[in-house]
C-alpha cells in the first residue's frame, strides 16, 4: 500500500525526543508554576489583549511587538512537532495491517477526545475549563501514539509467539 501521507522512519527518533522534552517541559510548567526568565523575549503578535479576554476592548493592540516569556509557546511546539514525527513516520515495515492499525487508533483518540471535551464542557467550569482546553489541544495526539503503539505492541508479540 502506497503511504505517501506519512514521514520517513527517521522522524520518529527525532519525534520522540522533541515529544518527551515537551512532555518533561510541561510537566515542569505545571507544577512548579514558573517559567524560567531565560524565555522573555519581544515577540512579534498579530493580537494581544493584556487585560481582559474580549477582543476589541480599549487594551487590544494588533500587530504588534509585545514582551513575554515565551516557555509556554516552545513546550506547545515541542509536543505538537514531536507528536506529529512521532504518530506520522513509517514503521520500519509498513503494511495494510499497519494502516488498518492507524486508522482504527486515530478514531478511537478522536473519539476518546471529544469524549473527554463533553465532559469538560458539562461538568467544568470556569478558569479550570481553560486549562482543559489547553490540554485538550495535545489529547488527540497523546491517545493516538498511545494506542497505535500498544495495538503495534500487541501486534509484534502476536508474531514473535507464532513463530
Amino acid at each position: 500500500m502506497k503511504t505517501n501521507y506519512l514521514l520517513p522512519n527517521a522522524f520518529k527518533k527525532i519525534g520522540w525526543v522533541l515529544f518527551s522534552v515537551g512532555i518533561i517541559s510541561g510537566l515542569y510548567s505545571i507544577f512548579v508554576n514558573e517559567s524560567p526568565a531565560l524565555f522573555d523575549a519581544k515577540v512579534f503578535a498579530f493580537l494581544v489583549d493584556k487585560f481582559t479576554l474580549t477582543i476589541g476592548s480599549k487594551n487590544t493592540e494588533f500587530f504588534t511587538i509585545y514582551e513575554n516569556n515565551i516557555f509556554d509557546e516552545l513546550i506547545c511546539i515541542l509536543l505538537i512537532v514531536g507528536g506529529i514525527f512521532v504518530a506520522f513516520s513509517k514503521q520500519r515495515i509498513e503494511d495494510e495491517f499497519i494502516s488498518k492499525i492507524r486508522v482504527e487508533s486515530l478514531i478511537w483518540a478522536t473519539y476518546c477526545n471529544y469524549i473527554i471535551l463533553l465532559l469538560a464542557i458539562l461538568f467544568v467550569y470556569g478558569v479550570s475549563f481553560f486549562s482543559i482546553m489547553i490540554f485538550n489541544m495535545f489529547t488527540v495526539l497523546m491517545f493516538f501514539i498511545i494506542r497505535f503503539n500498544w495495538a503495534y505492541f500487541k501486534l509484534k508479540k502476536t508474531a514473535n509467539n507464532e513463530e
